[in-house]
């Protein structure tokens, strides 16, 4: 049988916080992968999917490949290598600078390991003033790395996004379509739910949280009026991170919950019942049996 589009496998790599999650949710049109100034907020590979008259890309938004420094940490690095070798193309996104770090000669010797091609794509070319810049950075990093495409975007004002998706296909093999074309994630709804919601907390809680918190839901169910019941549970690592997180009064958890639930509306198109609460559990980042409590599949890594 003759294939008459392209369907295939796309990954996004890149250092914490370089624009990954931006990009793919500006890619597929809708919230899928959480974002948050904070890096590492990515911590399961998102498998997002865009559809068009050309074909279909099947996104994986991999945790960014980094130093590990706990069990959580390592689970992640482990998930983002082992992504390069099963895709049809790799996109690396980095941020506009001549200064190539260490961070990012340690991805190019795993992407100078892998045969699949490498599209670079400069991120947050809006905070660029001078245009011609761009150049100086594109030669900075071009002989890092044997690049198949190197591509500048903006993830935030959506600029060059259509250009990259363009060479996104010149690399992808004709092949039969893997999801109806309206499908945009395979995310059961429970874990999106969780993610907007840990991503509220890491957003309204600023700095005063460090990294360790996660959010699993209990409950989802559907009333006969369609209204969804949620009960879900904010995960902390400290007694002082708990009462951080309820706030005076309760108006922190409140605050995270009225934000969480407005976009978990926007998801579901239905009126939702929010309840939120907060448990401590001490190191859980470096248990895997609370690891895989909280939906990560330590198994696989």
């Amino acid at each position: 049988m003759e294939y008459t589009k392209k369907s295939g496998f796309a990954t996004l790599i890149g250092r914490p916080n370089v624009g990954k999650s931006t990009l793919m949710n500006h890619l597929i049109g809708q919230k899928i992968a959480i974002t948050s100034d904070k890096p590492q907020t990515t911590r399961n590979r998102i498998q997002t999917v865009y559809t068009d008259e050309r074909g279909q890309i099947i996104f994986l938004d991999t945790p960014g490949i980094h130093k590990a420094k706990n069990k959580l940490g390592e689970y992640m690095v482990n998930v983002a290598e082992h992504t390069l070798k099963e895709v049809d193309v790799i996109l690396w996104l980095v941020e506009p600078t001549t200064f190539i770090g260490a961070g990012e000669r340690h991805i190019a010797e795993q992407l100078n390991r892998v045969k699949t091609p490498v599209i670079l794509v400069i991120n947050k070319i809006d905070t660029v003033k001078n245009q011609e810049e761009i150049l100086t950075f594109i030669d900075a990093y071009k002989d890092i790395c044997p690049f198949a495409e190197i591509v500048p975007v903006s993830a935030l004002r959506k600029k060059n996004t259509e250009v990259l998706l363009e060479q996104i296909f010149k690399y992808l093999p004709y092949g039969p379509q893997y999801y109806d074309e309206d499908t945009v994630t395979d995310q059961p709804m429970r874990q999106i739910a969780a993610e907007l919601i840990r991503e509220k907390a890491l957003r309204l809680l600023s700095d005063e949280i460090p990294h360790g918190i996660a959010v699993t839901v209990e409950k989802m169910t559907e009333r006969k009026n369609g209204i969804m019941d949620i009960e879900a549970s904010i995960i902390c690592e400290r007694d002082s991170h708990k009462g951080i997180i309820i706030g005076k009064n309760g108006a922190m958890l409140k605050k995270i919950g009225s934000a969480a639930r407005t976009e978990i509306e926007d998801l579901v198109e239905t009126q939702v019942n929010l309840q939120l609460w907060v448990k401590v559990r001490r190191e859980w980042r470096d248990s895997e049996i609370y690891m895989k409590n909280y939906g990560y599949d330590v198994k696989d890594t």
